[in-house]
């Protein structure tokens, strides 16, 4: 099944948690160099789109629902409203995710769903303009989706820009193939989330890193490139 090649992009303080909010403050510069060093990261890739969470994404999104009084049934498994990208893709098993336009950042909105979202949720955002794939089973397998992305839409490279557990979620099923890690000059030190978080079960025996690259850019950060591999 071919899906497309997936680099797993994250911030990063030196204990491995993900909001900068907490973190001690640093001398050699502040939070806007850990985001202009993930921003030019980012783009340096050229991906074709940037997949994170619903958290995540409900962060851009600040619609109410507002379902079509009277929309007939939708299209399933998928409606697309736009085949050009780059694209915003979401992950909202529920359908929780409602939205005021079909882009973020000029990136076009793609929704993956699970399978037992209501017919009025995706007669949102189909007339929203936003589209979407409703997984075909209840455990919302990720493989098939991320082969309907590429089959449908082109989709060669995606980056995966969290949360935790969706980062853990991937790479526990083997769908990540690189690994990069912007480490800022700080701690957290708090329960707050990590970059990566996969249950009780972890990781262990599931994931292998093999360093590619150890860059140091401005203001003490660090970039860290892995190759992601299976034991």
């Amino acid at each position: 099944m071919e899906r497309p090649r997936i680099i797993c992009l994250m911030t990063s303080s030196i204990d491995g948690r993900l909001h900068p909010k907490c973190w001690t403050a640093s001398p050699n510069g502040t939070s806007k160099n850990w985001s202009g060093a993930y921003e030019a990261i980012h783009e340096s890739a050229k991906a074709d789109g940037w997949i994170v969470g619903r958290t995540t994404m409900a962060e851009m999104t600040k619609g109410a629902p507002h379902p079509p009084a009277d929309a007939g049934a939708p299209p399933r498994p998928y409606y697309f409203a736009q085949h050009k990208g780059p694209f915003a893709i979401g992950l909202d098993r529920s359908g929780k995710l409602h939205f005021t336009k079909p882009e973020i950042g000029g990136d076009h909105v793609v929704v993956l769903l699970g399978c037992d979202v209501p017919d009025s949720h995706l007669a949102e955002l189909a007339s929203d303009g936003v589209s979407y794939i409703v997984a075909d089973d209840e455990e919302m397998a990720l493989a098939p989706l991320l082969a309907t992305l590429k089959r449908e839409l082109g989709i060669a490279t995606l980056m995966l820009e969290g949360g935790g557990r969706v980062n853990g979620s991937f790479l526990a099923a083997g769908l990540v193939d690189e690994l990069h890690v912007v480490l800022a000059p700080a701690l957290d030190g708090s329960p707050s989330p990590a970059i990566v978080e996969a249950g009780d079960e972890g990781l262990k025996g599931k994931v292998t890193l093999s360093l590619l690259e150890c860059e140091l850019l401005a203001a003490g950060v660090v970039r860290l490139r892995y190759a992601v591999g299976r034991p």
